[in-house]
């Protein structure tokens, strides 16, 4: 039977600020644009009123709980919810509401759908079990080859059931062509950055897997003879251990004048068109990587660990550099690399960026390729209908392979 207008119930713990969260929104905006209904359940968290703006209804539920009663109390909700709303399939984005998802999808009779979004370890008795849930969706969503390849070795899943969908960036918002100029320039004046400063950019937590603290002795090895100032974008926990071992690092270095913490910052299009180069040192496997995407959205070239997810969004000496793990020494002379090319050379990285994000990781993309999954069960048209109402000039369909073509100063650098 085919379903006209379907109802969509997306579950996940929480709607603060992640890549799971914005996934979620993502996809409620687009099962809206394609004409059918999407509600989204969760424990809430501060993007709820963004979906309550968009008129699409969030049930707050306990979903982030994980022990065994909590897990069966939501079942029996997540069954509630499903009769009352006539939902026609349920999607997990996390391990805890996917065991609840999963009981509430067989007791209603209707599709499940997972995404499996980290890099969970199996180390422990249980865990693997645990874990299995992401692979037992009527369609499964890995997004990266990473995480497919390890869904595969690890939990034998055919192609028959699994899907790879990478993340996709709003390149609307991420466009290095707006007018951006005052907004970068409100920012320089904020973080106390001087107008002839090269900024090297990392995004994301403070945390130790990310590489903060590698980056840190990166710069402390860096040659190049260039005015620098390196900004950390991210949240931290000011009484963690790890940022009191970091700021001892930069004392340790006598770097505290070339280094600015700024914490989360909303504008973040503004925040990648002040960097010249944006490093994602991480310390283990990356299940995908966003910001290395926002960042080649907006035509700024990326060094990122040769590890996971991270290293397929990268053209390595096209849009960047891939460098071995946990190296700083390496690091330090990709960071000294990318600040000292000419100006040719970084015009070519701005072009290559931006087409290698508009060809493969762009939120339409992204959004058209999960409604698929969704009709393949249903038997709907929801991805013709949202790209009927999304595609622009600009973006392509099907997508195209980016030139090949080297970055000449970058490939007759010899990286260790």
């Amino acid at each position: 039977m085919t379903i006209v207008q379907p109802t969509i119930l997306q579950v996940l713990p929480a709607l603060d600020m992640g890549g799971v969260e914005r996934g979620t929104i993502e996809m409620a905006i687009a099962i809206q644009k394609a004409g059918a209904r999407p509600i989204v359940a969760s424990e809430g968290g501060r993007l709820v009123p963004r979906l309550q703006r968009l008129n699409i209804t969030h049930v707050t539920l306990p979903l982030s709980r994980k022990s065994p009663l909590a897990i069966w109390r939501n079942r029996r909700a997540l069954t509630a919810l499903i009769r009352k709303e006539k939902v026609d399939l349920i999607h997990a984005r996390s391990r805890a509401p996917s065991w609840a998802a999963l009981g509430a999808a067989k007791k209603c009779k209707i599709p499940f759908v997972t995404t499996w979004h980290g890099v969970h370890k199996s180390g422990f008795p249980g865990k693997k079990r645990y874990n299995s849930v992401l692979t037992r969706g009527d369609r499964v969503i890995a997004i990266s080859d990473y995480i497919a390849r390890r869904m595969r070795q690890e939990f034998k899943i055919g192609d028959d059931r699994l899907r790879t969908i990478y993340r996709g960036v709003d390149v609307a918002r991420f466009d290095p062509d707006q007018f951006l100029g005052q907004r970068v320039q409100n920012l320089a004046i904020r973080f106390d950055l001087p107008p002839d400063a090269k900024i090297i950019l990392m995004p994301g937590r403070l945390t130790r897997w990310k590489g903060q603290l590698l980056l840190v002795e990166a710069l402390a090895k860096l040659k190049s003879a260039l005015p620098w100032k390196c900004v950390f974008v991210g949240p931290a926990e000011p009484t963690s251990p790890f940022v009191k071992e970091l700021e001892s690092r930069i004392h340790a270095h006598g770097l505290q004048e070339k280094i600015r913490f700024v914490g989360t910052q909303d504008d973040m299009p503004a925040v990648y068109a002040m960097a010249d180069v944006v490093v994602v040192p991480s310390l283990r496997p990356e299940p995908f990587g966003r910001v290395i995407i926002e960042a080649q959205a907006m035509g700024c070239p990326v060094i990122v660990s040769g590890q996971g997810g991270a290293v397929e969004t990268v053209l390595d000496e096209q849009t960047g550099l891939v460098i071995p793990p946990n190296d700083r020494t390496a690091l330090a002379q990709a960071i000294d690399v990318l600040l000292d090319i000419d100006a040719d050379s970084r015009a070519y990285i701005r072009t290559t960026a931006r087409q290698n994000v508009m060809q493969h990781y762009t939120m339409t993309l992204m959004q058209s390729q999960t409604l698929a999954v969704y009709d393949e069960l249903l038997h709907t048209e929801l991805a013709p209908m949202l790209l009927q109402s999304l595609m622009t000039p600009e973006e392509t369909w099907p997508p195209r392979r980016a030139s090949s073509a080297p970055l000449s100063s970058l490939a007759a650098t010899s990286m260790p």
